[in-house]
C-alpha cells in the first residue's frame, strides 16, 4: 500500500512542479541508452534548498516508480521533526531513514538496506544545505561527507546517477516562506559504473585512502558540471536538452 501512495504523491509533485516551473536537463556527455535501469545509487550535489523535490518535474515515471518501490532515503533528524516538512519528507521514498549528523546506528541503518539487491539509495552527499552566502548554516564552505563512500564500497553492481543541481536560491533560498514560480530549475546528469568507479579508485589509492579520494572526486566533479542559476539553455558538448 505505501508504494502506491508514495508513488502518487510523487506524480502530484512532478505535475505541480511542470505547472509552475521550467526545466532544463541535459547530460553530461551523450544519454546513456537506457539511464534509468540497474539504479542502486542517486546522488544530489549541491544541496540548496529544502524545494529540491521539484527536480521531479524533470524525472521519467521509471524512476519515480522505482523510488516508490524501493527507494532508500535519508533524511536528516532535524528535517523529519518539522511538523509539515518532516510529514512530507516521509513519504517521497519507500524506505526514509532518519539521520543523525553523527557516524552513529542511524547510518547504519542505511548501510543495512544496500544488502536489498533491489534498493534504490537517494542521498544529497554534502549532509547539509548551502546558504545564499555560498557556506553552511555555520558559515563552513560545503564540503562531501564521507557517508557514500561507505555505500560505494557495499553496492556490488548497478549503476550511480550523479545529479547536479544549479542551485533552488531563485526559487527559494533556506529560510523564505513562499517560493519564487515560473523559474527554470537546472540540473546535469551523469552516469556511473559503481564497481568499475570503485575498483578505479581503489587501484590508486587503496581501501585506506578510498573514502578521501571519493570526497575529492566528487567536489570536483560538482564544481565542474553545476550549472549556475543563470546559466544559458545551450547544452553542453555531448549533451541535450530535456
Amino acid at each position: 500500500m505505501r508504494r502506491y501512495l508514495v508513488y502518487l504523491l510523487l506524480l502530484l509533485i512532478k505535475l505541480a512542479s511542470k505547472v509552475f516551473w521550467r526545466f532544463d536537463r541535459q547530460w553530461i556527455g551523450a544519454e546513456p541508452e537506457i539511464p534509468w535501469e540497474s539504479l542502486r545509487v542517486m546522488a544530489l550535489l549541491n544541496h540548496t534548498s529544502l524545494f529540491e523535490p521539484i527536480f521531479t518535474g524533470a524525472a521519467p515515471n521509471q524512476l519515480l516508480r522505482q523510488m516508490s518501490r524501493s527507494g532508500v532515503v535519508p533524511v536528516a533528524q532535524k528535517t523529519l521533526a518539522r511538523p509539515f516538512v518532516g510529514r512530507f519528507f516521509r513519504l517521497v521514498g519507500h524506505n526514509v531513514v532518519s539521520i543523525t549528523r553523527a557516524r552513529d546506528h542511524t547510518w547504519s541503518e542505511v548501510l543495512k538496506r544496500i544488502d536489498d539487491p533491489d534498493a534504490l539509495i537517494v542521498i544529497m552527499p554534502e549532509g547539509r544545505m548551502k546558504r545564499p552566502t555560498g557556506l553552511d548554516l555555520h558559515g563552513h564552505p560545503m564540503t562531501v561527507r564521507g557517508g557514500i563512500a561507505d555505500i560505494l564500497l557495499g553496492v556490488p553492481s548497478g549503476h550511480m546517477l550523479l545529479v547536479y543541481s544549479g542551485g533552488l536560491h531563485h526559487i527559494h533560498a533556506p529560510g523564505e516562506r513562499f517560493p519564487r514560480l515560473f523559474q527554470t530549475a537546472r540540473l546535469r546528469l551523469e552516469l556511473i559504473d559503481i564497481p568499475v568507479y570503485r575498483e578505479k579508485l581503489l587501484a590508486e589509492v587503496g581501501e585506506r585512502g578510498f573514502k578521501p579520494a571519493v570526497v575529492r572526486d566528487l567536489e570536483r566533479r560538482r564544481d565542474s558540471y553545476c550549472p549556475t542559476e543563470d546559466e544559458g539553455d545551450a547544452p553542453p558538448e555531448g549533451g541535450r536538452a530535456a
